[in-house]
């Protein structure tokens, strides 16, 4: 997962709740509060604006029916929080419907869960990001370089437009350079240990990145494939 800018005020055990179904988002509200996280519900994206921005949540719940969370990701604040996106009842989630909402931006998407299951997800999402919370805002490899505040990825200054997924696995290479990353390493950390995704996929994710960034991409320079491994960054 992304780590929050450092500059950036956060609440470690906060939890922001985004959805109009009041009693579902009470029920959820009451399960994190009785787990000691503090939790705040917000009905529009506007209140979702002003709440995140005048405290950084560790985590934002969005009810999956509401639609896009992409103007929400644009958010300086909002840009590695992870968002978990949910839907009431017994109705099992489409697989296309999922695989387009992870790439406009979730982080996880939970059919058909108890409260309480919700709370053991969350807990094992934010266990993880405990040692990355505080984090630079800015990155570099040679030319390129990555700024958090802006949401930006420039190579010689010229700007380089990323996928919000591209733009996730480039942060966790930047962040730790010359480390050798699993395929199902970074696929646990950029789409989460809850969603089931064929190793293939972050091939065909780091195929594009590198069509994106490298000056050669037959023959990679800064993403480069460890053989049986999966890939690091070369620092």
């Amino acid at each position: 997962m992304l780590a929050a800018p450092s500059s950036m005020t956060s609440v470690r055990n906060s939890i922001l709740i985004f959805m109009e179904a009041e009693p579902f988002a009470q029920s959820l509200k009451k399960a994190f509060e009785a787990s000691g996280y503090e939790s705040t519900i917000v009905t529009t994206e506007s209140a979702a604006y002003a709440a995140a921005k005048a405290s950084v949540p560790a985590l934002l719940i969005i009810d999956r029916q509401q639609g896009t969370v992409t103007n929400l990701r644009q958010l300086r604040t909002l840009i590695a929080a992870p968002i978990i996106a949910v839907q009431e009842g017994a109705t099992p989630c489409a697989d296309d419907d999922c695989i387009q909402e992870y790439d406009q931006g979730i982080d996880l998407v939970i059919c058909s869960q108890s409260p309480r299951e919700l709370v053991a997800r969350v807990r094992a999402i934010l266990r993880r990001r405990e040692p990355h919370l505080e984090s630079h805002t800015h990155y570099s490899a040679g030319t390129l370089r990555m700024d958090l505040d802006r949401h930006e990825v420039t190579i010689n200054g010229r700007v380089i437009e990323l996928t919000p997924k591209e733009f996730q696995i480039l942060h966790q290479f930047l962040e730790s350079p010359s480390r050798v990353f699993s395929r199902q390493e970074m696929l646990n950390r950029v789409w989460g240990d809850g969603y089931a995704l064929e190793e293939h996929a972050l091939d065909v994710h780091i195929h594009s990145l590198r069509q994106k960034i490298e000056s050669a991409p037959a023959s990679p320079k800064i993403i480069v494939t460890v053989r049986g491994i999966g890939y690091k960054l070369r620092a």
